[in-house]
């Protein structure tokens, strides 16, 4: 199935009275970016986790967030007196020292490091089959929106594919009016200049014109690319750079024709074409 690079989800599961709450999002890119955030108590799950996600996501810039939190009913602060007495007692020879000594708030000294303990200490061991286990629910919410994202993606595809192929039988019903219309365009400049010349010079030269006027190549190329497109986009697979690689003659393509163009409607036509590579380009962009 075809699926985005762009998704989010949140997970959250509660293990020794905490909470352990996952969220991750993920936009596109060339690549796997993976960005993981985790608690100071839990960084050494890190290398685990990061295992994790590559293993379960192709392409895309990822951020993975785990926050640890505790019941507030069951929270408690503390804080460790004998160092908040030891600062205080420096705090006041630093006072004593000053000309103007400011009195220091307690809120600065609960700030100081080490002296406010919130969090009992974490078990980690407690806490990693958990924390893992939810990185794994999460990335299946991920998967599961970004495969709807990369649905809806598919059915646009396919419809701008069935303009394209549209585009092509146009082009391709009109080839023997165009070559007619350049057969009297020439005829008219020849009769214009008053030159002679003989009806086998003339279609000498209409076959040249042809073969310079000549598209079915490209045409028939162009059909090729829009089936490969259907059976690539079929495919339960990553699937976006192969798509990418394939507009990239899409684009090709329609160029020539515009280069091959000699009237306006086939110049509309080639540049429609262009159109809508661009918009199938862009959609792409998205897609795993």
């Amino acid at each position: 199935m075809t699926a985005s690079m762009t998704g989010f989800a949140r997970y959250s599961t509660e293990s020794g009275g905490q909470s352990l709450v996952w969220e991750i999002r993920s936009v596109n890119h060339r690549h796997l970016d993976l960005r993981i955030q985790l608690p100071d108590s839990l960084r050494v799950l890190e290398t685990e986790a990061r295992s994790v996600l590559q293993q379960s996501l192709g392409r895309g810039r990822v951020d993975a967030v785990l926050r640890l939190e505790t019941d507030p009913a069951v929270d408690e602060i503390r804080f460790d007196r004998a160092r908040a007495k030891v600062l205080i007692k420096t705090l006041r020879e630093i006072d004593q020292m000053m000309v103007n000594g400011a009195r220091v708030p307690a809120l600065d000294v609960l700030l100081w490091p080490g002296i406010l303990q919130r969090d009992e200490p974490v078990d980690v061991d407690a806490l990693r089959s958990p924390a893992l286990k939810g990185l794994e629910a999460v990335i299946d919410g991920l998967r599961a929106m970004r495969q709807a994202e990369g649905e809806a993606l598919r059915q646009t595809l396919e419809t701008r594919l069935d303009s394209f192929a549209e585009l092509v039988r146009q082009m391709r019903g009109r080839r023997v009016d165009v070559l007619e219309a350049q057969r009297e365009r020439l005829r008219s400049r020849i009769a214009e200049l008053d030159l002679a010349l003989d009806a086998q010079r003339l279609e000498q030269e209409v076959a040249l014109l042809a073969q310079r006027l000549d598209v079915d190549e490209e045409l028939d190329r162009l059909d090729g690319h829009i089936a490969a497109m259907r059976e690539i986009l079929a495919r339960n697979e990553p699937v976006g750079r192969r798509l990418d690689f394939l507009m990239q003659e899409f684009n090709r393509e329609a160029n020539t024709l515009g280069s091959k163009s000699h009237d306006l409607e086939t110049t509309r036509v080639a540049m429609e074409m262009k159109v809508l590579t661009e918009q199938m380009r862009e959609q792409i962009q998205n897609i795993e």
